[in-house]
């Protein structure tokens, strides 16, 4: 066995870096000693470094399966530009270029080769190999994109299946698998479907610290609020849709209003498909619109925002697709609009499937996708959960924790509702417990003797949403587990029995239309309209004062909220969703006069309002922003302390922004001139915490947008004080 005693010299020798990210130099020093390695490690976290490092240490080809030309062709270039010979062969080339790149596999020329694998497992392909063993060496098979291979994955492909023959063919030469998702079903498929013998098995964290997720009500602004996302967005962003149709209609909005933009979807012709996306990877276009057919693989770094249009079929496609934002660990957005029409649309999708088991899975995964949008636990604690991570909660970059909803003790309701599944024997689903807890009348529940149980009926004080609430909360908790076969049976763990033994409280966090009661024979639906109407032109005539549209004061969905729960105080209304606290300091008063003055006029019981402090949910400077800082103390300038970090003098002002709005030692005078900064101030004064542009169009062009960001994170700080 040779010896690599400095891998980090090697890697600053062939890559650049200095040092490797975490978990990489374990998975290198097994894949040197030839050891089969089962790999998971998210996008951005470094896993072609895995495999390629070791190639050019390790004597003879590596071979590594690759499903899209264009992912072969970005690495290629990328390998290339690093001066280490690689190649791929795939069908873009013609005869005389497949000819010329074999006869340099076969002379020693290459160290790696990137092939897609129905050329690998072809008849004319494989004699091929055999003699490029025999002359050169084999030294490894890397199989990336490796959950292809299971049936059980979101990207499944029948030829990948076939990889088999690679270990029954070529015994002794190792094979890594790599992937970034992979719950712990489709790592075991993975494993055998590919014959690993006794496999390294490593598993980075899924958490992706950079990227904030989001979850916002697709309502008839649904459009208006995407085209902020993209214009208070800085960089490149990728749109997802489920439909062509879907593709080229927002592209065309989006190209009316100026946004440059691309479609990429499988009804374009392949060349047009594939300038788009080269378009997209080289910055000459800054957004793409596209179905999932789009983004597998794809090499680029700097996506600042990637949006789902529509509802993503399954948590792994969802967390995939998502993660092509901020791959360089810069903070990146990910923001997903959901409403119930996608699932039909998805329905009728899984409805075609032939396979009665497919559909059984697929309606799960789409089960489990409503749960994320409408769950009210921490958006991070509910992805990691669903690949087996265990996450505290409380990440503080996602909307549920940034502006939580109120936390409530339920631990007498869970007792109830993991009493019932036990008593049930962890034989049913979650609608089904929940009949029983409501004491529901039905068939079923009477041929299984259930309604002579002492749990049935004991819930009838709490609604169907309600129970499911909290049976979704204990999932996503950990204290409650479902079957992955489609059925989605509830089973009972060591945390569930904590609780029925009274040794764990649990508490779940309460949207806010649920918190606050009311007999709702007083507000009728049309009761509730008219509200909406009144508080609908008190939002168009603050927008016409401020010269900004609508959606930008609030969201139709916040207005519903205010017309449902009416809130009498600051605090109350604090608490809607939609509601942060610049806005609650700057409409609050105004809406809530007007929501007195309608219960004033219904004969409903005014009540006094009363002010309130608030203060920023999220006031700790993260890891990012703490290095920037650290080097802005020592004197570098903007300038230099981005060289120094390799990322984009905006990205150091966004930094420094958020510090002042945290209260960090950051100085603005040297930022800003305190002309300019007087009248930036009052411009906010005027306007309010919205977008850049329409601050910037008032002031006018010789004010920047770094200038307005670093004023503006101040005024947030004094308007919380």
């Amino acid at each position: 066995m040779l010896q690599y005693p400095n891998l980090e010299k090697a890697l600053k020798y062939h890559f650049g870096y200095d040092q490797f990210r975490p978990g990489q130099r374990q998975i290198i020093e097994d894949a040197l000693h030839n050891r089969d390695l089962m790999v998971v490690m998210p996008t951005g976290g470094g896993k072609s470094l895995c495999f390629q490092l070791p190639a050019l240490l390790k004597p003879g080809l590596t071979v590594v399966v690759s499903p899209l030309i264009a992912l072969m062709q970005d690495q290629v270039e990328a390998l290339r530009n690093n001066n280490i010979s690689a190649t791929f062969l795939n069908s873009s080339l013609n005869a005389y270029k497949v000819r010329s790149r074999e006869e340099a596999i076969m002379n020693g020329k290459v160290k790696l080769l990137y092939v897609a694998p129905e050329r690998l497992i072809s008849e004319r392909f494989l004699p091929l190999l055999d003699v490029v063993k025999e002359k050169v060496g084999i030294s490894t098979f890397a199989i990336d994109e490796a959950h292809c291979v299971s049936e059980w994955g979101h990207d499944f492909r029948p030829e990948y299946r076939q990889l088999r023959l690679l270990r029954k063919r070529y015994p002794d030469v190792p094979t890594v698998a790599l992937t970034a998702t992979a719950t712990d079903r489709v790592r075991a498929d993975i494993i055998e479907q590919l014959g690993l013998k006794q496999p390294s098995i490593h598993i980075a964290s899924f958490n992706r610290q950079n990227l904030y997720y989001e979850v916002r009500s697709k309502s008839k602004r649904a459009y208006a609020e995407l085209l902020e996302i993209v214009r208070e967005n800085e960089g490149s962003g990728i749109i997802y849709c489920l439909t062509r149709k879907k593709v080229d209609e927002l592209t065309f909005k989006l190209q009316n209003d100026k946004v440059s933009a691309l479609p990429y979807h499988a009804g374009l012709s392949d060349d047009e498909r594939s300038k788009n996306q080269t378009r997209f990877i080289r910055d000459d276009v800054r957004v793409m619109v596209a179905t999932i057919a789009f983004g597998m693989g794809i090499n680029k770094p700097d996506v600042r925002f990637v949006v789902h249009f529509d509802l993503p079929r399954n948590l792994e496609s969802y967390y995939q697709e998502s993660g092509r934002a901020g791959r360089d660990d810069e903070p990146s957005r990910c923001t997903l609009f959901f409403n119930y029409g996608d699932i039909k649309t998805i329905e009728w999708s899984i409805n075609q499937k032939t396979d009665p088991q497919e559909q059984l899975i697929a309606k799960q995964q789409l089960r489990q996708v409503i749960d994320y949008a409408e769950g009210t636990d921490c958006r991070r604690t509910i992805q990691l959960g669903y690949f087996g991570e265990r996450f505290p909660g409380n990440c503080g970059n996602c909307d549920n924790c940034r502006y939580p909803k109120p936390m409530q003790d339920w631990t007498i309701e869970a007792m109830k509702f993991l009493s019932c599944v036990a008593r049930c024997k962890e034989r049913y689903g979650m609608l089904y417990i929940i009949d029983v807890l409501r004491g529901a009348k039905n068939q079923k529940i009477a041929l299984n003797g259930h309604d002579q149980l002492s749990t049935y009926g004991i819930g009838k004080d709490k609604t169907v949403d309600e129970w499911r609430m909290l049976g979704r909360s204990l999932l996503h908790q950990g204290i409650l587990e479902q079957t992955p076969d489609g059925y989605s049976v509830l089973k009972l763990n060591a945390l569930s029995w904590e609780v029925m033994r009274k040794q764990r409280p649990v508490s779940i966090a309460v949207p806010v239309a649920q918190k606050i009661t009311f007999d709702e024979g007083n507000i009728k639906a049309a009761e509730v309209e008219i509200l909406m109407h009144r508080l609908r032109s008190l939002r168009k005539q603050i927008a016409d004062e401020q010269s900004v549209p609508p959606y930008v004061i609030f969201h139709d969905s916040t207005l519903k909220l205010m017309a449902q729960v009416q809130p009498r105080t600051l605090y109350e209304f604090g608490e809607l969703s939609g509601v942060g606290s610049h806005k609650l300091a700057q409409y609050g008063d105004k809406f809530l006069a007007e929501i007195q003055a309608y219960r004033q006029e219904q004969g409903l019981q005014p009540s006094t309002i009363n002010q309130v402090n608030y203060t920023p949910v999220n006031d700790f400077p993260s890891d990012t922003e703490l290095t920037t800082l650290q080097l802005y103390q020592q004197g570098f300038s903007i300038e230099e302390i981005a060289q120094k970090r390799n990322i984009r003098p905006t990205t150091i002002i966004r930094h420094l922004a958020d510090l002042i709005e945290k209260n960090q030692p950051v100085d603005l005078s040297q930022l800003v001139t305190l002309e300019h900064q007087q009248k930036i101030w009052q411009v906010l004064e005027v306007l309010g915490d919205i977008a850049l542009t329409p601050i910037r169009d008032y002031l006018g062009e010789s004010y920047s947008f770094d200038e307005i960001r670093l004023v503006r994170g101040k005024w947030r700080r004094e308007k919380l004080k």
